[in-house]
């Protein structure tokens, strides 16, 4: 019987540097407040008995263990920026585990990046007996996994493509600074969104916090979780100042949604 509930984990909530930044004594990176110690970015999503990663960020080994993460059936990827793509070594344990290869998604030049930066992986020529085993799958069309809808979202980072994810209610949209009109367009009835507000301070590819706010308030899901925080978010403070409906992400955080949309989206044009 199909699954009715995605259940999701927020794995990690922080910037590329994560929080506390090495040889930072600001007050947040001194701050003993648990939200205020983050991991970098990255989510778990379980649906039935299947697990799915979005991203293996650097710190997914420590991630794992806090979550007791046992097994993983596939990773999507937003991009090939390294604070979402190199703990991909620590895949290698759920291969032993499973005995199976992870199969991989994500844009085609994102997954061919990875091919080449991680040429030990998937260099047949150069074997080695205890390296991930991993499948690449290029995808730019909503595609049926373990009969859960996944639905690629592009969205721009500076001058560079990324992509988020929509599955059922949930929207996963870390690491950009615009949205599209046509991935706006894909991005209706929401019941939770997860949204890259990096800080308060404008940055060249990112959301910051009040753009962050206008575009949650625009896409209008009925719960939306900022996430990429920087050292400049003070989470017991700055997220009782966000307007309803809006809130910090952070480690550990969980929910539950709908896995199923109202209406079948299109496809990407």
């Amino acid at each position: 019987m199909q699954a009715e509930t995605l259940d999701i984990i927020v794995l990690g909530s922080g910037t590329s540097t994560g929080i506390p930044v090495v040889g930072c004594h600001c007050a947040i990176c001194r701050s003993n407040h648990p939200h205020n110690q983050r991991s970098r970015c990255s989510a778990l999503l379980s649906y039935g008995k299947y697990n799915i990663l979005i991203d293996t960020s650097t710190d997914l080994r420590q991630q794992a263990l806090r979550e007791d993460i046992c097994h993983v059936e596939a990773v999507f990827y937003t991009h090939c920026h390294a604070d979402h793509l190199h703990g991909i070594d620590d895949l290698r344990g759920f291969n032993l585990r499973s005995k199976h290869p992870i199969p991989l998604y994500g844009s085609k030049a994102t997954l061919t990046k990875i091919r080449n930066n991680f040429s030990y992986i998937f260099d047949q020529s150069q074997p080695s007996s205890y390296i991930p085993r991993l499948e690449l799958h290029p995808i730019d069309q909503p595609l049926d996994l373990f009969g859960l809808q996944i639905i690629p979202i592009p969205l721009r980072h500076g001058s560079m493509e990324t992509y988020g994810y929509r599955c059922g209610a949930f929207a996963y949209l870390t690491d950009c600074n615009a949205i599209p009109p046509s991935s706006l367009a894909l991005l209706d009835n929401l019941e939770v969104l997860i949204l890259d507000g990096l800080r308060f301070t404008p940055h060249n590819t990112h959301f910051n916090i009040p753009q962050a706010v206008e575009i949650a308030q625009k896409i209008g899901a009925k719960q939306t979780l900022l996430t990429h925080l920087s050292h400049e978010v003070d989470h017991p403070i700055h997220d009782r100042q966000l307007p309803q409906g809006i809130n910090l992400a952070f480690d550990g955080q969980r929910f539950s949604c709908s896995a199923n949309t109202n209406h079948k989206l299109q496809a990407l044009s």
